[in-house]
């Protein structure tokens, strides 16, 4: 499994040179947000809660090889310290989490549910409620259970119903306090990361997590092992397919539940601009985000996850602009690419957005104080030119466990002693606080 948003940072800087189109000079956004907006930081069940040892991530890490920089562990034991985590969300000033659900937790073997689990979550979804947190419910984020992934995953004809099954059963338990729900992660790039990874360096990528795809299915003794999260696949036109099946059919089993409960997908969208003639940006955007924005016209809102942009010539991408302020995976801080992405996101599905992840790869934090306002005060001026946003969700409340790059990567708003597991609160979570305590920006 790779995390998308430090891949396709880390290898943007490998591509051709050019000179960045300049941002137009726009008029100042109008500081008040609307009543009600939701304020809110994200985390994801495997990357902070620890020891899920029935994921197919956790088989990811423990496979030989693995590409891995190191296994999940204890992660930051949001396990049991789900309310030291709400604790934090409450008295940053925030009025909203989102978090996950972990399907390998609560369906541990095909067709077992576990009720402990389902309690657990329906614990933390009334600590949002105590607290006045609004519970934002990814159903799936990336992870699935071992036996799901031993099936072949995605790629499963079987695997659209699993899901919805799984999400019913879910629903059932949970749904009636939950504020806003997505039925998967950041589905649309499973199978098509080649598409913007450069040539040698996508290869060679390419090719590590196919050889630890199948020490996995020799470790398992089946035919194939495909995880949540995959960066090679065989098939993507398959598991694209089952996956927007899945969405489909768990976004009706949840419906059937609770009619009234607001459902969407989230999904990675870079804020792509074209540079010269015969751009590659339209061609990109239909292939990476279009399926998506078009399938989710059907839901209550669509979650947008953005941390860069990309600028495309007829060749490729183009590495950072000379000079630009860059992240820890040497890759442009661009403010502006959140409001970007929110248009094209809401211009092609006609539905809310809730941004459902947003934030920068950084052990500097000064760089995430800077970025917060500025990025914020550009969603602000596409709301004011009538785009829906509904929320802001930042990425992440702790740093946490980061896929395939492992502890490394900072996002948080607070730090995490992998010891002892206290909380630090960072700058960027004071600044992000008046801000949303203010539901408005600083004047």
């Amino acid at each position: 499994m790779i995390d998308r948003r430090t891949l396709l940072a880390a290898t943007a800087t490998g591509i051709a040179a050019m000179t960045a189109p300049a941002r137009a000079a726009a008029r100042p956004a109008s500081p008040n947000f609307p009543k009600g907006f939701l304020w809110g930081a994200a985390t994801a069940a495997h990357q902070v809660e620890g020891n899920n040892t029935n994921s197919c991530v956790w088989a990811m890490e423990h496979a030989h090889p693995t590409v891995y920089a190191e296994p999940s562990g204890d992660a930051a034991n949001s396990f049991m310290l789900w309310r030291t985590d709400l604790d934090l969300v409450k008295t940053m000033g925030l009025n909203s989490y989102r978090f996950s659900l972990e399907w390998a937790r609560i369906e541990p073997a095909k067709g077992e549910f576990s009720i402990a689990m389902l309690e657990h979550y329906k614990a933390m979804i009334a600590g949002c409620r105590e607290r006045g947190l609004t519970p934002v419910v990814t159903f799936n984020h990336f992870s699935t259970p071992v036996w799901f992934a031993a099936q072949g995953g995605w790629s499963n004809p079987e695997a659209p119903s699993l899901f919805a099954r799984y999400c019913e059963h879910a629903a059932r338990h949970l749904a009636s306090e939950i504020g806003y729900t997505t039925t998967l992660n950041e589905p649309n790039l499973s199978g098509l990361l080649d598409i913007v990874l450069p040539g040698d360096i996508g290869k060679r990528l390419l090719d590590a997590d196919r050889q630890m795809q199948e020490a996995a299915a020799r470790e398992h003794g089946v035919a194939r092992f495909l995880p949540g999260n995959p960066l090679y696949v065989a098939d993507p036109q398959v598991v694209q397919a089952g996956l927007l099946a899945g969405h489909k059919a768990g976004r009706e089993a949840i419906k059937s539940v609770r009619p009234d409960l607001p459902v969407g997908v989230s999904l990675a969208i870079i804020d792509d601009q074209a540079a010269g003639k015969n751009s590659l940006r339209d061609a990109m955007r239909a292939k990476l985000y279009r399926p998506w924005l078009e399938a989710a016209r059907g839901n209550d809102f669509v979650g947008v996850q953005n941390y860069e942009r990309s600028i495309w010539t007829d060749t490729g991408r183009l590495p950072a602009p000379k000079g630009a302020e860059l992240n820890d995976a040497g890759s442009e801080i661009y403010p502006p690419s959140l409001a970007g992405a929110v248009r094209y996101a809401h211009e092609v599905s006609g539905v809310p957005v809730i941004v459902t992840e947003h934030g920068l790869n950084s052990a500097d934090d000064t760089k995430r104080v800077r970025l917060i306002p500025s990025a914020l005060a550009e969603l602000k001026r596409a709301m004011d030119d009538g785009v829906p946003v509904l929320g802001y969700m930042h990425w992440s409340l702790i740093d946490n466990f980061e896929w395939v790059f492992g502890y490394k990567p900072q996002f948080g708003l607070h730090t995490l002693d992998r010891k002892t597991f206290a909380r630090t609160p960072k700058p960027s979570a004071a600044v992000l606080g008046a801000i949303a305590k203010a539901n408005a920006l600083a004047s």
